[in-house]
C-alpha cells in the first residue's frame, strides 16, 4: 500500500452497512486486509479520506488532540517558524488531517474545513486547536469551492472567543500587514509565500520591480524594504489594493513615494506597459489558480504561457522573473515547459536560478504529492 490518503469512487467496491457524511469507516482491501480508518464522503469523488493507516486506531476527541498537538509541535521545532506571527498550523493531509486547514494570525486561529470528516469533527478540532495553541479566538472560514464537491454548504463565523470587528495585524520579517480573516483570500493571507517574499527583499536593491496579481502588497512591501528603486503593483481587485495601501501606511519606514498601485486587468496592463516601452529588473508573477484540476490544464497552460510571455518581454537584459503556479492540475515539469516556451516565443535566453516552493509550515507528505501545489521558478534573462 502506498499510503495515499484518498480513496476515489471507482476504487470502492461496496459499502457494508450505512454511513452518513463524515462517519468513520474501516477500509478493507479486496483480499480482506485491513488498511485503516477513514472519513466517508458519499457526495464526493473522493469517497473516503484516511484518518489513520492503523485499522485499530480509534477516531475520537483524543485522536484529534494528538494529531493537532503533533502538527503544532512540528512547527515549533523549526527555528525559522518559531517567531512567525502568521503561521500555518495544520496543512491537511500532510499533517494527517485530511481537508483540515488551520492558520494562526497572532492570537487568532482561522480554521477551514474542506471535507466531510472535518465537518463532523469540528468541535473536537476547535478544542484541540485551543489546547495546543492557547489562542484567544478561533474563526471559521469554511467557504472554499472544495466544500461544494463534498456536498457541504459554506460556513463562516466565530467558533470561540470574541467577534472579529477589524483586520488582524501581524508582522512578517519586519513588515506589518493587515489580514482580513473574514473576507480575504484563503484564510486571509498567502502564508505559503512568506519565504519567497523575503527572497524578493534580498533581490530588490537597486532594481525596478513589477508585481503582478499583487493582492494586498506582500511582495511589494518587501521589495521596498529591500531597496527597490520603483515598485509598480497591479491587481484587478480594488478592495485588495486598498488593503495594500493601508499596509504601506502601517510601515512608515518604507519609501512610499516609490510605490504605485494600479487597479487593472493584469494581462491588459502588462500589454500597455510593453507598448509604452516600460522595462523592469525584477518581475513577480503570482497569478490565481488557473487550473484547479488536471481537466483544466490545457486552458491554464495558455494563460500561464501568455502571462510569462509578457513577463519576459518586459524584462531588462539580466533581469529576474519570479513566476509561480498554485494550480494543482499543472505539475512542475509542465510548468517549466510552459515558462520555457514563453521565453522562446519572447526571443529570450533564460536560465533557472532557483526552484521555489511553499514555506516550511506547508509540508508535503511523500505519499501525497498533491500537497505540493505551489511551484515557482526564479529565472534570469541572459
Amino acid at each position: 500500500m502506498r499510503r495515499h490518503p484518498w480513496i476515489f469512487e471507482g476504487s470502492v467496491a461496496r459499502l457494508n452497512g450505512r454511513a452518513r457524511p463524515g462517519d468513520t469507516v474501516e477500509v478493507v482491501a479486496d483480499n480482506g486486509r485491513r488498511l485503516g480508518r477513514a472519513a466517508w464522503s458519499p457526495h464526493s469523488q473522493i469517497r473516503a479520506r484516511l484518518w489513520s493507516f492503523d485499522p485499530d486506531e480509534t477516531i475520537d476527541h483524543a485522536f484529534f488532540k494528538r494529531r493537532v498537538a503533533a502538527a503544532v509541535a512540528a512547527r515549533a521545532a523549526l527555528p525559522e517558524l518559531r517567531a512567525q506571527q502568521g503561521l500555518r498550523l495544520i496543512h491537511g493531509e500532510s499533517d494527517g488531517l485530511p481537508g483540515v486547514i488551520a492558520d494562526r494570525y497572532g492570537d487568532t486561529v482561522v480554521l477551514q474545513l474542506n471535507s466531510a470528516g472535518g465537518e463532523k469533527w469540528r468541535d473536537a478540532l476547535v478544542a484541540a486547536v485551543l489546547q495546543a495553541t492557547g489562542c484567544a479566538r478561533v474563526f471559521e472560514r469554511s467557504d472554499s469551492e472544495v466544500r461544494g464537491l463534498e456536498g457541504l454548504q459554506a460556513r463562516s463565523g466565530i467558533l470561540h472567543g470574541e467577534e472579529v470587528d477589524a483586520p488582524v495585524v501581524i508582522e512578517e520579517h519586519g513588515i506589518r500587514l493587515e489580514v482580513d480573516i473574514r473576507g480575504g483570500h484563503k484564510t486571509g493571507f498567502y502564508l505559503d509565500q512568506r519565504e519567497n517574499r523575503l527572497l524578493v527583499r534580498a533581490l530588490a536593491e537597486g532594481r525596478s520591480v513589477l508585481n503582478c496579481f499583487c493582492y494586498t502588497g506582500g511582495f511589494s512591501l518587501q521589495a521596498l524594504a529591500g531597496g527597490a528603486t520603483q515598485v509598480i503593483s497591479i491587481d484587478s481587485s480594488g478592495p485588495a489594493l486598498e488593503g495594500a495601501r493601508r499596509n504601506l501606511a502601517l510601515n512608515p519606514q518604507l519609501p512610499a513615494g516609490r510605490a504605485e498601485w494600479r487597479d487593472a486587468d493584469v494581462f491588459e496592463e502588462m500589454r500597455a506597459l510593453k507598448k509604452a516601452g516600460a522595462r523592469f529588473d525584477l518581475i513577480i508573477l503570482d497569478p490565481p489558480k488557473f487550473a484547479p484540476s488536471a481537466a483544466h490544464a490545457d486552458r491554464a497552460a495558455r494563460a500561464y504561457k501568455d502571462i510569462n510571455l509578457l513577463g519576459f518581454r518586459l524584462l531588462n537584459p539580466g533581469g529576474l522573473l519570479m513566476t509561480y503556479s498554485c494550480s494543482g492540475g499543472v505539475g512542475l515539469e509542465l510548468f517549466q515547459k510552459i515558462v520555457a516556451g514563453a521565453a522562446g516565443d519572447a526571443g529570450a535566453d533564460a536560465r533557472i536560478l532557483r526552484r521555489l516552493t511553499a514555506a516550511a509550515d506547508h509540508p508535503a507528505a511523500l505519499a501525497f504529492p498533491e500537497g505540493e501545489y505551489l511551484k515557482g521558478l526564479l529565472c534570469q534573462a541572459v
